[in-house]
């Protein structure tokens, strides 16, 4: 039985693992070193042959000089000393013999044997050349030849040397040529030859089978990686997004390459995942607080609706009070799903920005004279603080002055009687910079931080936040990231509040997701 993994041991099993890039890379290697050994032993030994065959033809070749120059010089003494010519007519005119009979003969047997080692044939020309006067076959005396040898038929060397015949005198001495021929010689060529390939047959093989392990060991060490990232992109699957693969500092670069690139594949794939679990939470609880907030004015509107039925819009007044509480619940569940429609557009990228190149103070006094009235009505001051020079950036005039809008709404919402709100603009480095600031009653520290969250209302003035739907921050924000820009507040409970829109000075058109990427 094969552990967690293993491939059963049937025909689709066998087939997956003769097709896996281990087995492909063991049978890589070993066939290329299969081909070179065979290249080896196809080609060397005949290389060997070639160079052997040369070697024995120069080595018959120098036998052949050596054989006829001694020959010539015992020849010569010989007939010197021996006080006779070398040649001897037997037939004036017709035919020569060896004057020096067995003597020239014995030499000629005893350089066959020592020094010729191969079949000889020596003849001796005429004092002017011409027709070979004389000659004489010795074949090599051992038949046999030495151990491991074999004659070479295809083998012959020819040498040459000059005889002077001294028998008649050193000053008018003869001289004639002396042709010496050897063929047929023993070699040990094939034996050697033999021997070489059996000594590289072996050796190949056992440069294969070490070829063999060596591959099966450089398979494993080579795919060790790619083991590792299937262990690691299982466990991704199976929702172990924590996982990554270790990435080894001996390995090649190329490994080492692959395994960041997956580790950051593996950190974006959990980024991405945290983002949708955190999104599906927020999801719920936007569906839960939506609900929420719906269910408050239905079940206004449906008590309203029993206590009329009952016997109350008898009552004149009773009837006026209970359809003017039905109005102001019927506007609640207006303004909520206006909100609601906004926000849902404005993130899923159905609302496009309009952009004009523009005064941003335009949009700083459009925003503060239409909320004058309700500051007014409540008692609280409200300036603008503008630079004398224009501010010309690319921006969407309606939707900017939404968000001032919601931002001098709230707080105007929460300042009371008496004091002031100021908001200003004015050129940054990154763009320009809106300030709307109030001395209302300020928000927590610990509230801070969920300004933005939608159908957050805070804690303090509850009577004032009551009244809102805890959407007007987060549908500004939205719009601020149209614009590529970002939000900040600073607060100080029962001093005031600050909230600054920072925009670029360049802004593209795109959807809000896309301004967080």
């Amino acid at each position: 039985m094969g552990g967690p993994g293993a491939l059963p041991r049937t025909a689709t099993g066998w087939r997956a693992i003769a097709s896996s890039y281990r087995t492909r890379l063991f049978l890589a290697i070993v066939f290329v070193v299969a081909v070179a050994l065979g290249l080896v032993l196809l080609s060397l030994p005949r290389l060997l042959e070639g160079f052997f065959l040369d070697q024995e033809q120069a080595n018959l070749r120098t036998r052949a000089d050596a054989v006829a120059t001694l020959l010539a010089d015992e020849l010569s003494v010989v007939a010197g000393g021996g006080a006779r010519p070398i040649l001897l007519p037997t037939e004036p005119g017709i035919s020569t013999t060896l004057a020096l009979g067995t003597a020239a003969s014995g030499k000629i047997h005893e350089l066959t044997e020592e020094i010729a080692r191969a079949d000889v044939t020596v003849t001796l020309a005429h004092e002017s050349g011409g027709e070979p006067a004389w000659s004489l076959e010795v074949p090599y005396p051992n038949e046999a030849g030495e151990p491991g040898q074999n004659r070479e038929a295809s083998l012959f060397a020819t040498a040459s040397a000059t005889v002077k015949d001294l028998w008649y005198g050193a000053a008018t001495a003869p001289e004639r040529e002396v042709l010496v021929t050897l063929s047929n010689p023993y070699t040990s060529r094939e034996q050697t030859t033999r021997t070489i390939t059996e000594v590289l047959v072996n050796a190949a093989l056992v440069a294969l089978v070490v070829a063999l392990i060596t591959a099966l060991l450089l398979a494993q060490w080579l795919a060790r990686p790619l083991r590792r990232l299937t262990r690691t992109s299982r466990l991704l699957a199976e929702g172990h997004l924590e996982a990554r693969v270790a990435i080894p500092t001996n390995s090649a670069p190329e490994v080492q390459e692959l395994a960041v690139a997956f580790n950051e594949m593996a950190e974006r794939l959990e980024e991405s995942m945290t983002i949708i679990s955190e999104d599906r939470d927020r999801s719920r609880e936007f569906v839960a607080d939506v609900s929420h907030e719906l269910r408050t004015p239905i079940a206004a509107l449906r008590t309203f609706n029993e206590l009329l039925l009952e016997g109350a819009a008898e009552e004149p007044e009773t009837r006026e009070e209970f359809l003017r509480g039905s109005r102001q619940q019927i506007e609640r569940l207006d303004w909520l799903a206006a909100n609601l429609l906004e926000l849902s557009k404005l993130d899923s990228g159905l609302v496009a920005l309009q952009l004009r190149d523009e005064d941003l103070r335009t949009v700083v006094e459009d925003a503060v004279d239409h909320a004058e009235p309700v500051a007014q009505r409540k008692g609280v001051a409200l300036s603008a603080e503008l630079p004398a020079e224009p501010i010309v950036m690319p921006h969407d005039p309606p939707r900017l002055g939404q968000v001032l809008g919601n931002l001098i709404g709230n707080a105007i919402k929460f300042t009371p009687s008496g004091g002031h709100i100021e908001v200003s603009v004015e050129a940054s480095e990154e763009g320009a910079r809106f300030t709307v600031r109030d001395d209302g009653v300020g928000i927590a520290p610990d509230e801070l931080e969920h300004v933005f969250d939608r159908f957050y209302r805070g804690t303090r003035r509850p009577e004032e936040r009551a009244g809102g739907s805890g959407l007007g921050l987060a549908i500004a924000r939205s719009i601020v990231d149209m614009h590529h820009g970002r939000m900040a507040i600073s607060s100080t409970p029962d001093v005031g509040t600050e909230v600054h829109v920072m925009l670029p000075r360049q802004v593209s058109l795109s959807s809000p997701a896309d301004a967080h990427s």
